[in-house]
């Protein structure tokens, strides 16, 4: 399985963190890098997004540029344990699959794919990585791309 890893853009500020949108700089990030891994090898088939609605606005602008179809997960939202992500990740037919989430989520799960640890990588907003999975499993995972903004 090939799987992006992705941040969501840069957010303003909101009572409800579930709530906070995207800055108009943040959705300009995210355009390009989602336009960076358009043209990459490793173009998703489809997106996992976090509920919230900044992680929905990122897989929203990734998704119209690349052309894939968005899915809502309730398992990747900032504080949720990556091993509910590795289970569902392992059922998985999609690959390329593109996760959008948020921070410490997306570091957690980055470094147990690739470091079998869960203490995670930062991610700046809107920052994606590339991990290769020959086998979907804790340390299983190369680092093969990293997209920045």
């Amino acid at each position: 399985m090939q799987l992006l890893i992705m941040r969501h853009g840069e957010a303003g500020w909101h009572t409800l963190d579930q709530e906070r949108e995207l800055t108009e700089s943040g959705r300009l990030h995210v355009a390009e890098v989602a336009s960076r891994v358009a043209d990459s090898p490793w173009r998703p088939k489809l997106i996992w997004s976090s509920p919230y609605v900044r992680a929905r606005q990122t897989a929203a602008i990734a998704s119209e540029i690349l052309n894939c179809p968005v899915e809502e997960k309730l398992f990747i939202t900032p504080d949720d344990d990556p091993a509910e992500c590795l289970d569902a990740l392992i059922d998985a037919q999609e690959s390329p699959l593109m996760v959008v989430s948020h921070m410490p989520l997306v570091g957690s799960l980055a470094t147990l794919l690739v470091d079998a640890h869960r203490r995670g990588i930062p991610f700046m907003t809107s920052q994606a990585v590339m991990v290769d999975l020959p086998v979907v499993g804790p340390g299983c995972g190369d680092l093969k791309a990293q997209f920045l903004p």
